[in-house]
């Protein structure tokens, strides 16, 4: 049996364990509610969460790398951004990932055949990490990015209010070297 065949056959308990890890970082009042309520409209956090990992899970198992982790990792680096963790904490459940195998899976992943496999798949769980680190800091910078800009408004407001005046220049607006940005 090849170590796929072993993740894919242990997938459920897999992923049980690795939601919980996902969910450590928050307060023991939100993880129950996040692994209790199923509906996505009432639990975004725990449906984004439940339904990313799966995906993850399931693009880590393929033979070549795919172009969608990041996308599944963006899901749910978006909400942990907003929710001002660290990065530490945003992405500490990616590695737990490898420590829920090692413990699901034991001696096996010892086992000559098995054992290049693992060292395969723990690169590509090291590799979810950088991508993850990305998302994450992508995610804050657009918050940030938003922040700065909502505050650049109000100001502006403010000034008008006040009689003093200011137009935000040109190119803040969306607008640089007189031609408008269609990106």
């Amino acid at each position: 049996m090849s170590l796929k065949d072993l993740l894919i056959k242990n997938k459920h308990a897999i992923l049980e364990k690795w939601f919980d890890i996902a969910l450590g970082v928050y307060a023991e009042q939100g993880q129950t509610f996040f692994k209790k309520q199923k509906d996505r409209f009432a639990n975004p956090v725990g449906h984004t969460t439940s339904e990313g990992i799966e995906s993850i899970y399931d693009e880590l198992l393929k033979e070549t790398e795919s172009d969608k982790l990041p996308l599944f990792l963006e899901n749910i680096m978006k909400i942990r951004a907003v929710q001002d963790f660290s990065a530490s904490d945003a992405l500490s459940f990616i590695p737990g990932l490898k420590r829920i195998i090692r413990e699901q899976l034991g001696s096996i992943l010892l086992q000559k055949e098995i054992a290049e496999e693992w060292a395969v798949f723990e690169s590509k769980v090291d590799r979810l990490a950088l991508l993850g680190f990305d998302a994450y800091t992508n995610s804050r910078q657009r918050l940030f990015d938003s922040r700065v800009n909502e505050v650049r408004t109000r100001a502006a407001r403010l000034l008008k209010m006040a009689g003093i005046g200011y137009d935000i220049p040109v190119e803040e607006k969306g607008v640089k070297n007189g031609k408008a940005d269609n990106a």
